[in-house]
């Protein structure tokens, strides 16, 4: 590890505002930060990021050999598997040198020519970002509805194409969300628009080459903690509009074939219970957790929808997780989690039989993928391991046999090389946490190990243990990988979530750190050899046990972080912050209000020594304002009695994801990358 001279490093200026709440003087020394509209917050942010540059200007040809090792990797120039729906086989493409994928479909035959219908690589010419949102083809084939965000705000542009003609139609609504379904008129979409928080909250139905500014609004939600999202059945009937809390949902439904009628309420909603809701044939099938901690699924006629009607149809099991269904013309598949792993049942619905899908390794994580076909019994699923790279699965429900479609191709690699491990931590509360493990085979547990743990634990998201083509650099490096399940996601059932939010948030933390600890007393490791990253939620942990134990971690590097916990949550104004209420608590009650200071990175920080850290930022995000790493940044860097690095790093075109194309992506993992191996000494 080298020592780069401490240059003169920025400082923000203090300009403080005071307010108070429950009797107590808040002061904030950096609230000016907030607006980006100041030329002098871009010109701080600028000046960071010069900073940043300086700093790790010696790690340069490092960072550089990082990228071209995981471009080495990636087949450039590379086909999804094609998936058939109709008459047309639908798949997507990567050409050499280009950043974005190219949109293709061929009809009756994989022979046939192949006919482009959107080219990504066009539409971000010129952009530093673009991202595609919703990609819907109507059901007859001749239309695609798909949308454009071109800076990271998460506002995207819709826009009407006719496949046949080659051109867009007139229509071009802005300010709309991921959601977009169509009616089986193949003239009718429906699609949500958001807010000023970024809430998606209304629904509109449009006719094609009609003007947009008279498309009928058809819901409202406005209850700020509620979002409305759009998704159509398998079966193609029905349109579902999803309403739901953090806690709580409500599903409203449209007959597709009668597109001119209004939504139908499915079920009042009652406060904190979840229902979804799924057709197959004459019945509605409803996944619960209503007196299920872990959701049990529910059957009901289409005529016959209040909770009434509902009659069980797969009970609630303590120890396993229901947490999505999938309907088919003659099965129903269940996706179910046990013991931290996912698997599959599937049941036949004429046969009133059921089976799981079996695989061989004992870590895994997988996904449905595509089937946007109903009358099939193929059913299409990726699949992954920490040392087996994605790959694309047909499995026959009725033979019940795999075939592999594809495997990602990751050029050089071995898997025979690498070895995985699961391991559990004890938690102060008696608690077993589970750590996913891999390094690559020889290691020795001498303590002298770099090691890099992850973790996220929030919104019940499950970190599923997933292959990275990235990742190899570090572990051909001799760096061993962790993730900690933690509480606060979902790994080992519903509970889990439960006792890592709200009142038990600090759970999270405690977890984390006790991970930390194992792996050094296992000798996995050693304090000075362990970084630690996190990002978004997962940002917000790593300012939490930076403040808790900062002599446990040599390195942190902390993507996006929600660190400015309080003050976020006290400012209803914000986007998403109502919606939040119900992870962390609304800081008004004051119960709440002093839990969340217990913990929140921005306020916890003090005079003392911290770890080397990297903080990311993106200039446009809707969902961690860049303000928030700049702000705990800036105050780190008044109070920090140490002559560690810190770094802010902020994307100025980009948002929550960071740099959109692929090839720019890489560039900022190889720069995370070499700012780790630069401070556990490895290169």
């Amino acid at each position: 590890m080298k020592n780069p001279v401490l240059l003169n490093f920025p400082i923000a200026k203090k300009d403080r505002i005071i307010t108070a709440i429950h009797n107590e003087i808040r002061a904030d020394d950096y609230f000016w930060l907030r607006d980006k509209n100041n030329p002098d917050v871009i010109a701080y942010l600028e000046e960071e990021n010069k900073y940043t540059t300086e700093l790790m200007a010696h790690t340069e040809i490092l960072q550089e050999k990082l990228y071209q090792e995981m471009v080495a990797r990636i087949k450039e120039t590379d086909e999804s598997v094609p998936q058939k729906w109709g008459d047309y086989f639908y798949y997507h493409r990567t050409e050499k040198g280009k950043q974005y994928e190219i949109y293709c479909r061929k009809k009756g035959s994989l022979n046939e020519q192949e006919e482009i219908l959107l080219d990504a690589n066009e539409l971000g010419e010129g952009k530093d970002y673009f991202s595609l949102g919703v990609f819907q083809v109507s059901p007859d084939h001749h239309f695609l509805a798909y949308s454009t965000d071109t800076n990271g705000s998460e506002k995207y542009t819709l826009y009407i194409k006719d496949l046949r003609a080659g051109k867009n139609l007139h229509e071009e609504i802005s300010n709309t969300y991921y959601g977009v379904e169509w009616a089986n008129d193949n003239r009718t979409i429906y699609y949500n628009t958001i807010d000023a928080a970024s809430r998606p909250y209304r629904v509109y139905r449009h006719e094609l080459n009609s003007d947009h500014n008279e498309d009928e609004l058809v819901y409202e939600e406005n209850d700020e903690r509620y979002f409305v999202e759009i998704a159509k059945s398998r079966s193609e009937k029905y349109i579902f509009m999803n309403i739901g809390s953090k806690v709580t949902t409500e599903v409203r439904y449209l007959d597709a074939d009668r597109p001119s009628d209004g939504f139908k309420l499915f079920h009042p909603r009652e406060e904190k219970i979840e229902y979804f809701v799924e057709h197959h044939d004459a019945n509605f099938y409803i996944l619960t957790n209503d007196r299920a901690v872990n959701f049990k699924l529910m059957i009901t006629p289409v005529h016959a929808t209040d909770k009434v009607n509902w009659e069980e149809f797969l009970a609630h099991r303590e120890d396993v997780l229901i947490e999505e269904l999938d309907a088919f013309k003659n099965h129903l598949v269940i996706y179910e989690r046990e013991k931290g792993l996912r698997r599959i049942c599937v049941r036949d619905m004429r046969m009133n039989t059921e089976h799981y899908v079996e695989f061989a390794e004992p870590a895994y994580t997988l996904s449905p993928n595509g089937n946007p076909e109903y009358d099939t019994s193929i059913l299409r699923f990726a699949y992954s391991s920490l040392i087996t790279p994605p790959s694309t699965i047909d499995y026959d429900m009725n033979n019940r046999v795999q075939e592999l479609k594809k495997q990602e191709e990751v050029i050089g690699y071995d898997a025979a090389q690498y070895k995985c491990e699961r391991v559990h931590a004890d938690a102060t509360d008696g608690a077993h946490i589970p750590m996913s493990i891999v390094y690559k085979k020889g290691m020795v547990k001498n303590g002298n190990n770099p090691l890099l743990l992850y973790g996220y634990g929030s919104y019940g998201i499950t970190v599923e243990p997933g292959f990275s083509s990235s990742r190899v650099s570090l572990l051909d490096r001799g760096v061993i990988f962790v993730i900690a399940h933690i509480r606060g996601g979902q790994e080992l059932g519903r509970p889990w979530y439960e006792n890592g939010k709200l009142l038990k948030k600090k759970n999270t933390f405690t977890d984390f750190i006790a991970c930390a600890e194992y792996l050094v007393k296992a000798k996995y490791t050693s304090e000075d050899k362990m970084a630690i990253t996190g990002a978004s939620a997962g940002g917000l942990l790593m300012g939490a046990v930076t403040n808790m134990r900062p002599d446990l971690f040599k390195a942190v590097v902390a993507k996006v972080p929600f660190v400015d916990v309080a003050n976020t949550m006290l400012d209803a104004t914000l986007p998403l912050t109502v919606t939040e209420y119900e992870e962390w608590g609304n800081p008004n009650e004051k119960a709440y209000y002093d839990y969340i200071q217990s913990y929140a990175p921005y306020e916890q920080v003090e005079a003392k020594d911290y770890p080397n850290i990297l903080a990311t930022a993106g200039l446009h995000d809707p969902r961690v304002s860049f303000w928030e790493p700049a702000k705990w940044v800036a105050k780190l860097r008044s109070l920090k009695t140490d002559h560690n690095l810190l770094l802010l790093k902020t994307n100025m075109g980009a948002g929550h994801g960071g740099a959109s194309g692929r090839y720019d992506y890489l560039k900022e993992i190889a720069f995370e990358y070499a700012f780790i191996l630069d401070r556990v000494g490895k290169s």
